[in-house]
């Protein structure tokens, strides 16, 4: 895939908006490493490679270790990730497929209870902020250093 165009500066008022929505996640209740995990698997799911590679260098620097990044795309089979982060995911995964079924309701009521209401509300819009970014970059051929 090609670059196709610049959408920072195609649209600077509408990337604004983004970079506001951006800042605000880091005043939210989801700490920094959590963060990670959920920017990568959206992107992982969205098919966006830049979001994919950014976030994963940028946790990597963080001190996040190389093997849980390798096994966060089979998260549900490995041993390495807490409950709290297997929530998280399962959450992320949920509200960033949206199916026919929606969210399902044990899951909701699981994560609510883990979280607590605002924290999900949080967790919810780091999804939703990470997909926006994905699609992006996905429809305007944003593509990694290499």
């Amino acid at each position: 895939m090609q670059p196709r165009l610049d959408y920072y500066t195609a649209s600077p008022q509408a990337l604004k908006g983004m970079m506001v929505l951006e800042a605000t996640l880091f005043e939210l209740a989801i700490d920094r490493p959590l963060l990670d995990l959920i920017r990568i698997r959206v992107s992982q799911l969205n098919h966006c490679g830049f979001c994919s590679d950014m976030h994963a260098m940028a946790a990597l620097a963080r001190g996040e270790s190389t093997r849980r990044l390798l096994a966060l795309c089979v998260w549900r089979d490995s041993p390495l990730f807490t409950r709290r982060e297997q929530l998280a995911l399962a959450w992320s995964e949920a509200t960033a497929l949206l199916g026919c079924a929606g969210v399902p309701d044990a899951l909701f009521a699981a994560a609510r209870a883990e979280f607590g209401e605002q924290a999900l509300v949080d967790l919810t819009m780091a999804v939703t902020t990470i997909s926006g970014w994905n699609r992006l970059a996905v429809a305007f051929g944003q593509l990694p250093p290499e």
